[in-house]
């Protein structure tokens, strides 16, 4: 697809023509009785309504969860059933941790570039506070044994030999398969590796805050952010993000004790993402689609890269790692952008990162260069809080990020936006938007 440049191929080039979210909500709160397709279901209904397409127009899918339903695991397909869409639309499902909205993204436009589609929707949707429950492995066993067991007797006996500890829910596990080590734990391996303070994390989190709060009174996520009724009696409308604290400060910061090391940890609930409920979707076209049909794009899609590190070592670098492969395949440096947008999964994680972008030996030794990637000035920095304010459904926020920087060049009629995360197994993901 080109080296410096794999978003244009051939003449064709992609655009975000349209965008929407469902309020991202503290899990256990305003969102907790739906399901992550029923999200999805409602953003995705809202987005066509709203943008006038016809959906019979859309071509494809491609849409994500990180905790899957069991009973729906193909969300993107059980979408278009469940939407307005013609049931001949073609739809898959994918999953990249924290950055799964961002790899349907990527998929969506990889799909245009080739000449597979011209109109594609893509996003991604978690339910955290519906999340599948599992059973023990000898649980599972007698079931299973039971459910070939020819008579009652054999039914029960298939049951014998199970013991109280058995019977006990066991909930997703949140810890690496490969290290065994949660995100919370890596973030704070992260903290005393790069020097991060506690007061630095606690700043960062307080802007973090301030910086959503405003956006919210600015009237920025107008636009972006639905009204969402809550199903089955309607009586309850998610209206906006309930996480930003516009009464937060340094010193309630200062006050939350540590989560993962409680004796010597500097993690806090307060200087993390919370956990999420919450939707987000984008309508993604060929340039000359949009034309023919008579769309504005917000943002052109100029290239995009994805790396991946050793768990074992520090988890969340991969913005680092990814920036530079979107970068030199865009022809651009870190000087070059206007605004970046880093997934605030920690504090920890983002200042160990910006460290790192800043710091000669981190290029010189992981990326063989020989100048750092540079510094990013405050003013371009996640400019409208991040998921530590605004909150982090795991497939949602990278479309939530994509689309806050879309509407935001083409409010600036101007200008290129970075977008990074990390994820879970020391994966990476990068975008660059060019208005």
């Amino acid at each position: 697809m080109g080296a410096t440049n794999p978003a244009s191929v051939d003449g064709r080039r992609v655009v975000v023509v349209d965008g929407l979210r469902t309020p991202f909500t503290k899990a256990g709160t305003d969102l907790r009785d739906v399901t992550a397709l029923e999200l999805a279901a409602g953003v995705v209904t809202e987005l066509l309504q709203r943008s006038g397409l016809e959906p019979a127009r859309v071509d494809r899918v491609v849409y994500g969860t990180v905790i899957h339903d069991v009973k729906a695991p193909n969300i993107a397909r059980e979408l278009v059933l469940t939407c307005d869409l013609p049931e001949s639309v073609d739809a898959y499902s994918v999953t990249r941790a924290c950055a799964t909205s961002t790899q349907a993204f990527v998929s969506g436009a990889q799909a245009i570039l080739l000449g597979d589609a011209e109109i594609v929707i893509t996003g991604g949707a978690e339910s955290m506070s519906k999340i599948p429950v599992l059973y023990s492995e000898r649980f599972v066993e007698a079931l299973m044994e039971a459910n070939s067991a020819k008579d009652l007797p054999s039914k029960v006996k298939a049951f014998s030999a199970l013991r109280p500890k058995d019977l006990a829910p066991q909930p997703p596990a949140i810890a690496e398969r490969s290290t065994g080590e949660t995100m919370g734990e890596s973030a704070e391996k992260m903290a005393r590796m790069n020097g991060i303070s506690r007061e630095e994390q606690d700043e960062f989190a307080l802007r973090s805050h301030q910086k959503a709060v405003e956006a919210w009174e600015k009237g920025i996520y107008d636009d972006e952010v639905m009204h969402f009724h809550v199903p089955p009696a309607f009586e309850i409308t998610a209206a906006r993000d309930n996480i930003p604290r516009p009464d937060t400060s340094l010193e309630k910061l200062a006050a939350l004790r540590p989560v993962f090391d409680r004796r010597y940890g500097t993690i806090t609930a307060g200087n993390s993402s919370p956990l999420t409920d919450g939707a987000s979707a984008l309508l993604v076209m060929e340039e000359k689609t949009a034309e023919r049909l008579g769309y504005e794009p917000l943002a052109y899609l100029r290239s995009w890269g994805f790396a991946a590190l050793d768990p074992n070592w520090q988890l969340l670098m991969g913005p680092f790692f990814a920036t530079p492969i979107a970068l030199d395949r865009a022809g651009l440096t870190l000087d070059d952008l206007d605004l970046v947008d880093i997934h605030e999964a920690f504090a920890a994680q983002v200042l160990s990162n910006l460290r790192a972008f800043a710091s000669a030996e981190w290029a010189q030794r992981h990326l063989g260069r020989d100048e750092p990637l540079g510094e990013i000035p405050d003013e371009k920095l996640n400019i409208y809080g991040g998921s530590i304010s605004l909150g982090h459904p795991f497939a949602a926020t990278g479309a939530r990020q994509i689309l806050t920087m879309a509407r935001e060049l083409a409010r600036r009629d101007r200008g290129k936006a970075l977008i990074t995360q990390c994820a879970a197994g020391g994966l990476g993901a990068a975008v660059v938007l060019e208005r």
